[in-house]
């Protein structure tokens, strides 16, 4: 039976605006870390964390921008990004422990294993059935890594 399309735009991430302050403390610390780095006769590593750190802070400056997100028989598509049925393993939809209702998807993509999405002016439970028709609902919780990029802010 074919579902019938689901769709609804949210934002990448929450943004969050940065004194200069931040911005110092970064510049601060992987200056520091590059330098023991580099005394410590790993100039490559130095090189990787500075380039990082300056790739952090162009990133921290961009507000996120609005991202389409489309569920049909096909799979899901966020953005311009198709992910097939057959590459989702197992969703969630989080009603409960998020300030606000969240779709957890578990894929077998190397790149992208876990996809978090805000689900926005549309029913949760329309977007459980949809997925209920084509993959396993499996309890899931956000990933640490996304927790720890969302306190520091990204």
């Amino acid at each position: 039976m074919a579902i019938e399309s689901l769709m609804w735009s949210t934002y990448e991430h929450e943004h969050v605006e940065r004194g200069s302050e931040w911005y110092w403390a970064l510049g601060v610390v992987a200056l520091s870390l590059g330098i023991v780095s580099a005394l410590l006769g790993n100039i490559l590593f130095a090189f990787v964390i500075l380039l990082g750190a300056g790739l952090l802070a162009l990133v921290a400056t961009h507000p996120p921008s609005l991202t389409d997100i489309m569920v049909n028989d096909r799979g899901i598509r966020v953005g311009e990004t198709w992910h097939r049925w057959d590459q989702i393993a197992s969703f969630w939809v989080e009603t409960e422990e998020m300030s606000h209702p969240t779709l957890l998807l578990s894929t077998t993509s190397f790149l992208s294993p876990h996809i978090i999405l805000p689900i926005v002016d549309i029913e949760p439970e329309l977007v459980r059935k949809a997925f209920l028709e084509y993959a396993e609902e499996v309890y899931m919780r956000e990933p640490l890594s996304h927790k720890l990029f969302e306190a520091l802010g990204f």
